[in-house]
């Protein structure tokens, strides 16, 4: 416990400057952490990070996240990152002609869903917080909130298991705790942060969004928890001492984020 608290204080630390600052500095550090969660993946796998699929799909994860108007800006104005992502799955089968048979669509296949996976999560967590501060600690509440509320609840009232071939210590009190956890705070920050008018919907529509949110975040926690339990590893990583991984951390978000967008927040 001690360890995680150490980790989680300096992640904060080092991580609440760079979501103010936003800009460079959210858009690098995205890109590194999409790299990361590649390498944890390919790991689970049992595949270098540093082999043909793994610098293509890394570099196919970063493509994504980096905005075409900053990093790419020389290429043409029609030319968009998602472009920039189909010339690296071009690379990838191109490979099944180079490899003279030795290199299946089902190898290609891995890289691509990685990159997808990671790539678009973090490339809305950056859209996230171009759109305003506000909006990006929103899902950092909702999500935070949901796993606090979770943990507690299910640890003291948790009795029916939610999915136990997957993770057998959720229950579902404790994944009812973390929903109704995140529409409190959620409430509460609606109501009282500065700048509230970045929202685009009022509150009772919030609200509901916020269950939504909440639930797929979990269900983002959960898809982690089942890749790591057919690869068979405890932690996606261990890069965050006590924590585990970078996907230990940001499952329920890569989740979150995308689906945010596409529901108009930002």
């Amino acid at each position: 416990m001690r360890q995680r608290v150490i980790t989680a204080v300096v992640a904060l630390v080092l991580f609440i400057p760079i979501i103010v600052y936003g800009g460079i500095a959210i858009e690098l550090t995205a890109a590194v952490l999409a790299v990361v969660g590649v390498y944890e993946l390919f790991r689970m796998k049992g595949l270098e990070v540093l082999s043909f699929e793994g610098v293509v799909a890394s570099l196919a994860a970063v493509v994504l996240i980096l905005p075409k108007e900053r990093w790419f800006f020389f290429l043409p104005e029609k030319t968009d990152n998602f472009m920039l992502f189909y010339l690296m799955v071009m690379i990838l089968l191109g490979a099944l002609v180079a490899s003279k048979n030795t290199y299946s669509i089902s190898q290609a296949g891995f890289p691509v869903i990685v990159s997808l996976y990671v790539g678009v999560g973090f490339q809305n967590f950056v859209a996230a917080r171009s759109s305003g501060l506000v909006v990006l600690l929103y899902a950092l509440f909702v999500v935070w909130a949901t796993d606090i509320g979770a943990y507690m609840v299910g640890r003291k009232y948790g009795k029916r298991k939610l999915f136990p071939a997957v993770s057998p210590n959720k229950t579902i009190e404790g994944s009812i705790g973390g929903i109704v956890s995140a529409v409190v705070v959620a409430v509460l920050y609606i109501a009282f942060v500065p700048g509230k008018e970045a929202f685009t919907y009022d509150m009772p529509i919030m609200i509901v969004l916020t269950i939504i949110f909440s639930i797929v975040g979990q269900f983002g926690d959960l898809v982690e928890s089942s890749i790591k339990r057919y690869y068979d590893v405890k932690d996606s990583g261990k890069i965050l001492p006590g924590h585990g991984g970078i996907l230990d951390r940001f499952d329920s978000l890569l989740f979150v984020f995308p689906i945010m967008h596409l529901l108009g927040l930002f």
